[in-house]
């Protein structure tokens, strides 16, 4: 994984990503369909690479802007719960309740009748709430 974000902090200025609430969204659109611990990694090194740039006087956390940090931590632990493989757990609870008898949704009808209906408005408050 080295190599990978060794890339991600050269090429960060590049990448498009600058304001908190684009490292929120994009986080999250990862970690929904990947571990949670390696795209906050990932992501956390694009923030070093890009710098304080326009974050001047603001405080710094391990490196980085605080309010970059916050929209990294946040996106990846929220939106890894908005599909069953985001986040292991997930899974796991699945699998125990169709063992169980319990009938539970199907891959996308998980994302379609809850993560989006119901997830996806309240992240969206904690954008509006947290990140501005």
């Amino acid at each position: 994984m080295t190599p990978a974000l060794e890339f991600l902090r050269e090429h960060a200025p590049n990448l498009g990503l600058h304001a908190p609430w684009q490292f929120y969204y994009t986080t999250g659109l990862l970690s929904s369909f990947l571990d949670n611990a390696p795209t906050a990694v990932a992501f956390y090194e694009v923030a070093q690479g890009l710098g304080t740039a326009g974050y001047e006087g603001q405080a710094l956390v391990a490196g980085i802007p605080e309010m970059l940090l916050k929209s990294i931590a946040i996106g990846s632990v929220f939106f890894g719960s908005m599909t069953y493989i985001g986040n292991g757990p997930n899974f796991m609870v699945k699998a125990i309740a169709e063992e169980n008898g319990i009938k539970m949704p199907s891959f996308f009808g998980y994302m379609f009748k809850f993560s989006l209906l119901m997830l996806l408005p309240i992240y969206f408050f904690v954008h509006v709430l947290f990140l501005n």
